[in-house]
């Protein structure tokens, strides 16, 4: 007999309602989520049951409401699959491993390879150990930003900067702010280094030589790592489009599948070494000056865009399942995926105007025209009129937006 699960998914975004939709593709089952917010993404959805606590990132509310969760989940006689769909929940459940496992099956990395992995500058280090290949970095400390160290880069521009504390930076605020930045000019970069430790932020920012390029020339890497520290899966995706707000740049809009066992043989033996668990999420970008896919970050968990993985043929859901709750020996040999769908966040007509044209957008175009895409939001057994409407509403400023940011292109 199936060994019953609860699905308990930490956040309320797109990362989490794809996860539930994986679950509910595989197993038909609802899931259970807890975050702070309620976000659009899983608002109105009859496939995962969302909880909104206050203050939920806050260990001292997090700790004692999961191990209340965990106890019911465990009186039902049902085993509490936990993943965390969001940077700060993953950093939460790594801080609380000990005292969730008796009630929770989980992924969760030592804290010392989680800081070293999730803080950029010793990522970059930690691939300048194994021979990844990165971009040329500057790490500019709020010591440095005082003495105007970034004015003696090793590189010249444009530069990419971005914060090496991806959580701190989420409570940052001033005028101008972005996920990351790419600089063309010495006095534009002064400009934002100003704002940025003026407005509160400590840590560390990374200055980079930027890799020339637009959005097709990046790529992003989901790999499953079992229990064991054996890579079960990886699959590939070719970001054709970003979203160009501010806010959310980097954000991928569509993605396309691809494949590189290049790449593959990089990564896998990297993951197994350093005894890494659960999903790896790896963005790059392939640099035409030396044909090297350089590593930006990797982030400890799925992907916001991941379901594009579930979406070809290769469900997350199943992998997470059949490792941690069903105890599924790894066979040997590790899946690198292969696909034929495209995958959308956005409304068709974005992806057909803003594509850039060419090769890839013809391949796109072919895919669309096949009835071989989709999205993680619109889900045919999920369908009711109020989350329609709300899809609809989300679609719309969607729209408007790629048509602002364009016209000021």
């Amino acid at each position: 007999m199936t060994q019953q699960f609860v699905p308990v998914l930490l956040g309320s975004d797109i990362n989490a309602y794809g996860m539930a939709r994986a679950f509910h593709e595989e197993y038909g089952v609802t899931s259970l989520a807890y975050a702070s917010f309620q976000l659009a993404p899983t608002r109105y959805s009859k496939i995962v049951d969302v909880h909104i606590v206050p203050d939920f990132t806050d260990r001292d509310v997090f700790l004692p409401k999961m191990l209340e969760v965990g106890r019911e989940i465990e009186a039902q006689g049902k085993v509490a699959l936990l993943i965390a769909c969001g940077d700060a929940y993953a950093t939460l459940v790594a801080r609380c491993r000990d005292e969730l496992r008796p009630y929770f099956r989980f992924h969760s990395l030592p804290s010392e390879l989680a800081d070293r992995l999730s803080y950029k500058t010793t990522f970059y280090e930690t691939c300048e150990q194994y021979g990844l290949p990165h971009p040329a970095t500057f790490v500019l400390t709020a010591a440095g930003a005082r003495e105007h160290a970034y004015r003696d880069l090793p590189f010249g521009f444009p530069v990419a900067m971005k914060p090496a504390n991806s959580v701190e930076w989420l409570h940052i605020d001033f005028e101008g702010r972005k996920k990351a930045f790419i600089i063309d000019t010495p006095q534009e970069l002064e400009d934002v280094v100003t704002k940025s430790y003026a407005a509160g932020y400590t840590s560390e920012m990374i200055i980079q030589d930027f890799i020339p390029g637009d959005d097709g020339h990046m790529r992003v890497l989901n790999a499953y790592v079992d229990r064991n520290h054996k890579v079960r899966m990886m699959f590939l995706g070719h970001p054709l489009l970003e979203d160009p707000t501010p806010e959310a740049i980097g954000n991928y809009a569509v993605i396309a599948p691809d494949y590189n066992e290049r790449v593959f043989g990089q990564i896998k033996p990297f993951l197994e070494d350093i005894g890494y668990e659960g999903v790896a999420n790896f963005d790059m970008k392939y640099d035409e000056r030396d044909g090297e896919y350089k590593l930006f970050e990797i982030n400890l968990r799925q992907g916001r865009s991941s379901y594009f993985v579930t979406l070809n043929g290769y469900n997350l859901a199943k992998y997470f399942a059949e490792d941690l709750v069903f105890g599924s020996e790894f066979s040997g040999e590790t899946v690198y995926g292969r696909g034929d769908r495209l995958w959308m966040e956005v409304p068709l007509s974005i992806a057909r105007d803003y594509i850039k044209e060419g090769p890839d957008k013809d391949a796109a175009r072919q895919m669309i025209d096949s009835g071989k895409w989709g999205t993680t939001l619109s889900y045919r057994r999920d369908r009711n009129p109020l989350r329609w409407a709300l899809l609809k509403h989300m679609y719309n400023i969607y729209v408007r937006r790629y048509a602002e940011c364009f016209r000021e292109k």
